[in-house]
């Protein structure tokens, strides 16, 4: 029988994106007996993500049943539910915004988002019973569940993770592991886009996305006890096409930087953390395990699988912008998301069942893709020789 590993389910950042994480749970989901509890003893996430992984650790006892009504969420998603987009939402917003401009600031009522999320503070306190996370915790389900949200006033990434046993917490360079029961304000705080949705205060800091600061995103797993590690990526590695000698390319618009800056928040940082796992485990197997000595004798060889979107999201996005509510897709629209550049954008704003749904049935489709890669994960079967991922081969051979 092979051995058990404490495998680690990571979810980045992904806004709208996340219903392709649902999907590729729903592809695993089928792997499993239908009452078989979570396969992850380590849950972490940031931002949607965080949100994804807090279902499923509250609904732990059984995956199959967390990861169908993760489905139904995601499938029935109206932006409403998310923030406001109404009207006389938007209109208030512009112009208080606006006045802001004229005025030369409003003092104490500046405003300090694009969008309200309050809405998504009530659905979450509907849909995730927390108390069940500390009993999944307490029997032993799972092991722990992180959530990671950035500090603006001690510039540093904190993991927030709540465990039976909760392990020393750790220090690195801008980056602590902070234990603590996970709660709503935890998961608004790691969603809490810059610019687009307000800062959350958490004791005597206010903080924000956790992908601002997440420069090491598999870090918390480990340190939490993972040996095995599935990611759930939100973009495809397909680079886009660079401009033929002599195009003229126009300036980026306010939703292409805002689209590029969310991008570069939510993937950047995990890739970089992939390639040097990918290139420690190069080492330990030319080194040998048992031959490490002094500092680096703790170094372990960590599994790891990664699952991309077959296709780009950014294509999706543009056929289903018209969902959108159309005082919202004034705004876009005014930003400059109505070019092929704000699709960017657009798809971590575009929480309509018509985007969401696509992208459940593409994760879905690419899960089966990987069934047996997959099912080689979830059982324990030894990998001896993981394939590095092409994304990262470049970067290795130099």
């Amino acid at each position: 029988m092979a051995q058990a590993t404490r495998k680690a389910l990571i979810l980045p950042g992904a806004g709208a994106r996340g219903a392709y994480q649902v999907g590729v749970l729903k592809a695993m989901a089928e792997l499993m007996p239908a009452d078989a509890p979570c396969p992850f003893k380590i849950l972490s996430g940031t931002s949607a993500g965080a949100i994804n992984a807090a279902v499923l650790a509250s609904r732990a006892g059984n995956f199959v049943h967390a990861v169908k009504e993760m489905e139904q969420v995601w499938a029935g998603f109206e932006v409403g539910q998310v923030y406001r987009a109404d009207g006389l939402s938007m209109l208030k917003a512009s112009l208080h915004w606006l006045a802001t401009v004229v005025f030369g600031g409003l003092g104490k009522r500046n405003p300090i988002s694009l969008l309200d999320p309050t809405p998504l503070a009530g659905l979450l306190r509907r849909n995730i019973r927390f108390y069940r996370i500390d009993r999944a915790i307490r029997s032993g389900l799972i092991d722990s569940l992180a959530v990671t949200a950035s500090a603006y006033t001690s510039a540093r990434s904190v993991t927030f993770y709540q465990c039976h046993e909760s392990p020393p917490s750790w220090t690195r360079t801008r980056r602590i592991g902070q234990p603590t029961e996970i709660r709503v304000e935890h998961l608004m705080a790691s969603a809490a886009v810059p610019f687009i949705f307000p800062a959350v205060r958490i004791g005597t800091e206010y903080f924000g996305d956790g992908s601002m600061r997440h420069r090491a995103p598999l870090s918390a797993p480990i340190h939490l006890g993972a040996d095995r590690l599935l990611v759930i990526s939100v973009r495809d590695e397909h680079p886009d096409p660079v401009p033929e000698p002599g195009a003229e390319p126009g300036p980026p618009s306010l939703a292409h930087l805002a689209g590029y800056m969310l991008d570069s928040l939510f993937m950047d940082g995990l890739y970089g953390d992939l390639e040097r796992v990918t290139r420690i485990n190069m080492l330990l197997e030319q080194l040998g395990e048992d031959n490490l000595t002094g500092p680096i004798a703790k170094l372990k060889k960590i599994d790891s699988m990664v699952v991309l979107p077959s296709e780009d999201i950014r294509d999706i996005a543009a056929k289903h912008t018209k969902e959108l509510p159309l005082p919202l897709r004034l705004l876009l629209k005014g930003l400059g998301a109505s070019s092929r550049d704000g699709r960017q954008l657009v798809s971590y704003l575009l929480f309509e069942s018509g985007f969401t749904r696509e992208l459940i049935d593409m994760g879905y489709r690419d899960g089966l893709e990987r069934r047996d890669e997959l099912q080689h994960f979830l059982f324990d079967d030894p990998i001896h020789q993981l394939e590095v991922p092409s994304y990262l081969r470049a970067d290795l051979e130099h």
